[in-house]
């Protein structure tokens, strides 16, 4: 291969041409993606993927071969962040180009499209370096942008500027946040950035946290917190009060918790925040959870159910009448897979009501409602509301309180599908903590078709991910499990993530869903209505069809998409309670009892 031939394309390539003269696609289906081409905008290349008529892979593969050009799959490439920022950032996205290695005075550049002689001339001139070309995913090469050109320098820099402007008077606070249209203040800029950061990287909440002597701003992603320190502790108020004015709220109160919404726009994504402020020593303290609108709901068949477990699950779904719970902890994926079960049902032959609180997603043709508990609109003044409606199917956001999960079970012994959540570790404990709650065993019994217990696990970074050889304290955990998934613990291999640029050193990029599937059949039914935990639990793990949290985390691992660190932490959440459902007493109508199952 000459370096003639590596160093970029010289001549205009008809991209079309070339697939038909190969035969991958037809001189007919060519012209239709022409004609397509039009009418959107978009290249020739992305309008075939988009058609069906070509993979991602099958075209730049082919066009690396064609341009006799190296292929660069960049989830297996270890690229340096400071390599790659020798690319501005907006000459990156413009050229969908990444600067991957550099050679003497010669730059190694990843680019989605090597046909595109224009950008090979513009990238040229900003590097001003001779450049080569290499063949990559414009997905993974997007993914790549997003983890690199990280907002932290600038935030940091912002912040620099407000707590200047902070500094020459507290009058200048009251100008930043009176002047709604400047969006060139910097506290305007400031929070931007923030959210910008946070999207890019694929956060779920952002922390605003004013300690002593220094601002900390930490962001959520894949379930762990990421912090960032500024010493310019003095533009926390000006954060908090314009984030207030945002969300309508009054801020000349900081002694009380106040909540909000908004909705904004960012990196062309629709995203709906949900803000909460809490008095702190040093001020006030900001969460906020962020919701891409953008994004569309999951459906079921992408939250990481096994092709059977899927199955079951629909077949409760499908059911006339009954209590279908989805249980876990806060952040364990229960409102996905909840509006996951709502689009799968939402059809026109079907009324369905949801009470939320708040609304998370809005579906169309489904009447959602937000519950007001300071106007007295609580979960069961809407319930009994929403049952007078003629519903076919009704969702209660959380089981709270008794009067609540009366109506929720009231209304599934009498016609209604009922779908809603409980905040327990698993789902035998789930059923006991119905009891728990008042309600009678019998009703239970009656009502409850099913419960799905779930949590996310980190899969494991696809570009750091290597053997792990275990250490011995968790080799014995493993000869000591006793579940139901087949391995040997000295042979069994495991991988976990060393760490690298694309997954910010964590080892982890990106969660999955693991589940536990718990079907009401006649024996649980009747240990329920004669309170009878212990055989309950005991009935439960001897079905033939039960697979356990653990055991269900313990198959990601075996099969390399997580590691026994994140099955060691799920098991630790889980296996206290399972044994507690055990070795209890039969009675669970005493207060000692119950109590010792909650969570």
């Amino acid at each position: 291969m000459s370096t003639e031939q590596k160093s970029g394309p010289r001549q205009k390539i008809r991209i079309g041409e070339l697939l038909v003269k190969n035969g991958i696609i037809s001189e007919e289906q060519l012209l239709g993606a022409l004609a397509t081409q039009k009418k959107t905008g978009s290249k020739l290349g992305n309008t075939l993927i988009e058609l069906g008529l070509v993979t991602s892979q099958q075209l730049h593969e082919f066009l690396a071969d064609q341009l006799n050009l190296p292929f660069i799959d960049l989830k297996h490439y270890n690229y340096k962040p400071e390599i790659v920022r020798m690319l501005p950032e907006t000459a990156a996205r413009r050229f969908r180009a990444i600067v991957l290695n550099q050679e003497e005075n010669q730059l190694l550049v990843g680019v989605s499209d090597p046909t595109d002689i224009y950008a090979y001339d513009e990238l040229s001139k900003v590097l001003k370096q001779k450049i080569s070309l290499a063949v990559v995913y414009e997905s993974e090469l997007l993914k790549a942008l997003d983890t690199v050109y990280r907002r932290t320098q600038e935030i940091v820099s912002i912040a620099g500027e407000l707590g200047e402007e902070l500094s020459q008077g507290d009058a200048n606070l009251e100008q930043l946040l009176t002047e709604t249209d400047v969006e060139d203040a910097p506290v305007v800029r400031l929070l931007k950035s923030l959210f910008e950061d946070a999207v890019q990287v694929g956060a779920s909440d952002i922390h605003i946290e004013p300690d002593e002597k220094v601002l900390r701003i930490r962001q959520r992603v894949d379930g762990v917190l990421h912090e960032q320190v500024m010493k310019e502790r003095r533009i926390a108020p000006a954060l908090v009060s314009r984030l207030k004015l945002v969300c309508g709220l009054d801020i000349s109160e900081r002694r009380l918790p106040q909540d909000g919404r908004f909705n904004m726009r960012v990196k062309g994504r629709s995203v709906d925040i949900r803000l909460s402020t809490m008095p702190l020593q040093y001020g006030e303290s900001v969460v906020m959870r962020l919701l891409d609108q953008s994004s569309g709901i999951l459906h079921l068949e992408h939250v990481g159910m096994s092709p059977s477990l899927l199955k079951r699950f629909r077949h409760q779904l499908h059911q006339p009448h009954g209590l279908v719970l989805v249980t876990g902890p806060t952040g364990s994926g229960k409102t996905t897979t909840l509006y996951g079960a709502l689009n799968e049902l939402n059809s026109d032959e079907k009324k369905i009501i949801t009470v939320e609180d708040p609304v998370e997603y809005r579906l169309p043709r489904i009447n959602q409602v937000q519950v007001h508990p300071k106007i007295g609109l609580d979960f069961s003044r809407v319930l009994r509301a929403g049952l007078r409606q003629d519903p076919d199917i009704v969702m209660v956001g959380e089981m709270r309180d008794k009067e609540t999960s009366d109506i929720a079970l009231r209304a599934a012994m009498t016609g209604h599908l009922v779908l809603s959540t409980l905040h327990t570790n698993d789902s035998i404990s789930t059923a006991l903590r119905l009891i728990e709650m008042g309600a009678e065993g019998y009703v239970v019994a009656s009502s409850l078709r099913a419960v799905m217990a779930q949590r996310l696990v980190r899969r494991i970074c696809e570009s750091c991910g290597c053997p792990d050889p275990l250490d011995p304290g968790t080799r014995s955990w493993l000869k000591n499990y006793k579940g139901r998934v087949e391995l040997t613990a000295d042979t069994a291999e495991f991988k976990h993530g060393r760490g690298c640029p694309a997954c910010n050193n964590t080892g982890y990029s990106g969660r999955i869903g693991i589940f536990e599937l718990l079907e009401i059949n006649f024996a649980l039914a009747d240990a329920l209505r004669r309170n009878d935990s212990a055989s309950f639990a005991s009935i439960a793990q001897n079905l033939p069809s039960f697979v356990s949290l653990a055991d269900s985390a313990l198959v990601l691992a075996l099969d390399g998409v997580t590691s026994m660190e994140e099955v060691l932490r799920v098991s630790g959440q889980i296996e206290e309670t399972l044994q507690l459902a055990t070795s209890g007493s039969k009675a669970v109508g005493t207060a000692e009892h119950t109590s010792s199952l909650a969570e």
